[in-house]
């Protein structure tokens, strides 16, 4: 169940950060998966992604508007890229950002869920390295 601590407007961001995580998470995870075959940091991207979870995410739906979005329409950096390594990295700071958000609301609520997502942070922090060093 939803604590009441958190209004209807900051659970619409958690649900839009949650899918923005695992989203982000998963672009990266099949790049290394099935170009890369990386089996050793396409299983930790796996891993990240299953703890990118609570459990009230099928009450989140309420919530969702994603229609009515005000910044739904893409922009043009959106759609610069130049390479492979682009994509990665966007997603990986697409996935890093979306973390700290769900780290820094569920301060208010859920001092595990927060704790969770500041873990996942750092490991994509730590997993970026691996990729590119």
């Amino acid at each position: 169940m939803m604590t009441s601590q958190l209004s209807p407007e900051l659970y619409r961001v958690i649900d839009a950060n949650l899918n923005r995580l695992k989203e982000g998470i998963r672009v990266v995870e099949d790049i290394l998966r099935y170009k890369d075959n990386n089996k050793a940091i396409a299983s930790k991207l796996k891993l990240l992604r299953h703890k990118s979870q609570i459990k009230e995410t099928i009450e989140l739906l309420k919530y969702r508007d994603s229609i009515n979005d005000v910044l739904r329409k893409t922009t043009k950096s959106e759609l610069d890229r130049v390479d492979i390594n682009d994509i990665i990295i966007a997603n990986l700071k697409r996935a890093q950002e979306s973390s700290r958000v769900l780290e820094e609301l569920y301060k208010l609520s859920n001092a595990e869920y927060s704790e969770n997502f500041k873990q996942i942070r750092y490991e994509l922090y730590t997993i970026e390295k691996d990729i590119f060093w």
